[in-house]
């Protein structure tokens, strides 16, 4: 069964998490039950790591002794952790039967049984049980060919899409072919984007002063033509563009801000966002013999380690040094590590990142990933490999019923600057090599641009541990200084696509 890698991570946070190559004051992106050096959150996971939940709670309970302040946040954060996992992993063996049995109606325990082994379905024993993943089985249907054709045979199969993403990147190649330009086939978008705390919500009061932060675009050279057509309730405040900057800033992760006082906890609370943009594809002409040297006075940006979640492990060193082996063009070295992210991390449904101790590790290890853990890895690998690379997230919006929150990355290659890759879309099944390996430096038209990095400061800034403290997607949300979290709310995205206006 597939777990989370504590213990592993534990060890790699020996230095509370401090960049020990990377820029100087990043943050971890992580909570601090990742991060700390308290001996008693060290060994609460520890006990996580082999299932002893209630133990780890005691010893991070409140007690007689008088720890300093951080490890008092910290020992309260890993407490938090502890919780999130519990509402993750939430499914026993009856309730994963039940839901295996909507898709499959025959289906028996055992048979559920032997595809969770064969496919190495999330789970983790917390006190003695066995609790699977809530996503699950969609992880089973990816990786148990026979559930797979069960479910196709029972008439449950996901139909086959009517939009082919490769038909669009060859438009996107011709595109840039006859046109010279490196922005081609403009796709205009309307976004609304709704956050639902529903009636009678835990922790809501006559009075309570709620705080929300949903995503925004960022004002990007594949991005451009950004309004903000209503928001409600009023007031609200709309964080800067992070374009402009390295990236690092506060405006890095954009967000328009509410805030509103609860009159009535019985009713729901709504807050809403509707903006436009024109996403282009990003289709520069990469020739390897054209590439260039890092410029002068680059200073190891974005090419060191960035604890807890890109760690240079011993074991991830090694492997870029095989995939690698004797190369120097940096585009090359980053299409080789491309194509190995691809054949060797397949996409899994991945737990919340707050739960993660370490991205890399836990995809590199794993050998699986969803699309932040696949990037990820790339990104480890492109800076061990000495190619600058950077996170990137927000959106895929293609027109097809798997579009939604995604994330890919950023490698810098000279002359051409920061070139979008996309490790998660991976080489394309396609005997044209512009095809194959198109996301390995393009982007094409369907996406929704947020954030430049991972875990900065929110605009304004957020008091309590984020739900999610690398990404910024589906928004966030306080409440009298202390965090709601995902499974406390909802929101909804709705997107219309069309050409975009004159302008």
């Amino acid at each position: 069964m597939n777990r989370v890698i504590f213990l592993l991570a534990g060890l790699l946070m020996a230095n509370a998490c401090t960049p020990s190559t990377g820029q100087a004051g990043d943050p971890p992106a992580a909570a601090r039950a990742f991060c700390s050096t308290d001996p008693v959150v060290q060994k609460a996971l520890h006990l996580l790591d082999s299932g002893k939940f209630k133990q780890a709670e005691l010893l991070l309970a409140p007690s007689a002794t008088h720890p300093s302040p951080q490890a008092l946040q910290d020992r309260a954060e890993t407490l938090e952790i502890i919780r999130r996992i519990r509402i993750e992993y939430s499914l026993d063996a009856a309730t994963l039967l039940a839901k295996v049995r909507k898709s499959i109606p025959d289906a028996t325990a055992k048979e559920v049984n032997r595809w969770a082994r064969e496919s190495h379905s999330r789970s983790r024993i917390i006190d003695g049980t066995e609790l699977f993943f809530r996503r699950e089985p969609q992880n089973i249907y990816l990786f148990s060919q026979e559930a797979a054709d069960r479910r196709a045979k029972a008439g449950n199969a996901p139909a086959e899409e009517p939009w082919k993403l490769t038909d669009h990147l060859r438009a996107v190649i011709e595109e840039a072919d006859k046109s010279k330009k490196v922005e081609v086939l403009p796709v205009h978008h309307k976004v609304t984007h709704t956050l639902t705390i529903p009636p009678n919500t835990p922790g809501l009061k006559t009075g309570s002063v709620v705080r929300v932060w949903l995503p925004f675009p960022q004002d990007y050279h594949q991005q451009r033509q950004i309004n903000l057509l209503s928001a409600s309730p009023e007031p609200h405040l709309v964080a800067p563009d992070g374009s402009g900057t390295d990236a690092r800033g506060a405006a890095a992760q954009r967000s328009v801000y509410f805030e509103t006082r609860v009159t009535n906890p019985a009713e729901a609370l709504e807050f809403k966002e509707v903006f436009e943009y024109t996403s282009f594809a990003h289709h520069p002409n990469l020739v390897e013999s054209e590439v260039q040297a890092i410029p002068l006075g680059w200073q190891g940006a974005f090419l060191g380690e960035r604890l807890p979640h890109i760690a240079f492990t011993p074991a991830i060193r090694r492997q870029v040094a095989k995939i690698i082996e004797g190369e120097t063009n940096p585009l090359v070295k980053a299409r080789k590590i491309f194509r190995w992210v691809s054949a060797n991390v397949p996409w899994n449904a991945e737990d919340e990142y707050c739960i993660i101790p370490s991205l890399a590790v836990k995809g590199f290890t794993a050998r699986r990933g969803d699309c932040g853990v696949q990037n990820t890895v790339f990104i480890t690998m492109c800076r061990i490999a000495g190619v600058p690379a950077r996170w990137q997230s927000g959106f895929e919006t293609k027109p097809t019923s798997s579009w939604g929150m995604h994330d890919w990355a950023e490698i810098y290659i000279a002359p051409w600057g920061w070139l979008p890759a996309d490790a998660s879309y991976g080489v394309q099944k396609s005997n044209d090599p512009r095809i194959a390996d198109f996301y390995c430096g393009h982007q094409d038209s369907y996406r929704l641009i947020v954030n430049l990095d991972w875990g900065r400061e929110l605009f304004p800034p957020k008091e309590s541990l984020r739900s999610e403290p690398a990404d910024f997607q589906r928004g966030e949300v306080e409440v009298d200084g202390k965090n709601l979290y995902f499974n406390l709310w909802d929101t909804r995205t709705e997107i219309d696509r069309s050409n975009p206006p004159d302008r």
